[in-house]
């Protein structure tokens, strides 16, 4: 049993989150691991659950929410940056899903180029405006970099999405091992996506557990598994989310037993 991400009871009640207690940066140490479809439907499912949640787009050089699920928002993270709107009017209701989006400015590099003093205050305004929601899911950029860091820092867990591959071990390891040398305290939990089988992402899991534990001496937790689905594939193509698509897919069920542990503890 791993510690809920926040108490369903507190959720409905006036009590306020800490801040950044009720925020979830989804990363990864390289692309390509689906990192942001798993981001996509952990919010919807949280959302199907009862919870008020916002998916924020945090990759700022590649965001691409909008572009998986065909949304064209009329306000996006560009116009909170150049100060048009705020970030609380970015937030835009995903039709037919129950969760907000805030986008990302898609194939515009300059985002990623922020000043380190912009970047915290907007890094600042999101944990504001998270105490608004229930839980706020960040889909962040790959990798370990400034804007990586900056925004996922304050966040009561990240989930490090990683596949079988050799690389994106690798990278989820180096992922593991500098967000853990910066933050001891950080809760740190291991998302195994594509997985032939339960058995196999277990063996995923065992490998970057194994390589932690010798060489940092840290147990990161096993968030879930994600079992290979060509229903995601479905969905991606047809911009849909799969809950919506296809809400009995063995990786919809995967990523909502993942969302029911972060809040029950089960």
């Amino acid at each position: 049993m791993t510690e809920p991400l926040f108490p369903a009871t507190a959720a409905t009640s006036n009590v306020r989150p800490l801040r950044g207690a009720n925020v979830v940066a989804v990363a990864s140490g390289k692309g390509g691991v689906g990192k942001t479809w798993f981001s996509i439907t952990l919010a919807h499912s949280l959302a199907r659950m009862g919870r008020n949640a916002l998916l924020f787009d945090g990759d700022l050089g590649l965001a691409n929410v909008d572009i998986q699920l065909g949304f064209q928002p009329k306000h996006d993270l560009g116009a909170v940056i150049n100060g048009e709107v705020t970030l609380e009017m970015a937030a835009q209701r995903f039709p037919d899903t129950g969760f907000d989006i805030i986008a990302g400015r898609s194939g515009s590099g300059t985002l990623a180029q922020l000043p380190s003093q912009r970047l915290s205050g907007l890094r600042n305004d999101l944990l504001e405006l998270a105490r608004s929601y229930d839980v706020v899911i960040m889909d962040m950029g790959a990798g370990v970099d400034r804007t990586v860091r900056t925004l996922s820092g304050p966040a009561g867990i990240t989930l490090v999405v990683t596949t079988d591959e050799p690389t994106s071990l690798t990278d989820a390891y180096a992922f593991i091992k500098l967000t853990h040398a910066t933050n001891p305290n950080a809760d740190l939990r291991v998302v195994v996506n594509l997985a032939q089988t339960v058995k196999e992402g277990e063996r995923t899991y065992g490998t970057i557990l194994k390589a932690c534990q010798n060489f940092l001496k840290y147990k990161p937790a096993l968030a879930g598994i994600v079992r290979r689905d060509l229903k995601v594939r479905d969905a991606i193509r047809n911009q849909t989310p799969i809950l919506t698509r296809s809400p009995g897919a063995d990786a919809a069920a995967d990523v909502q037993a993942i969302a029911q542990r972060l809040f029950t503890g089960q």
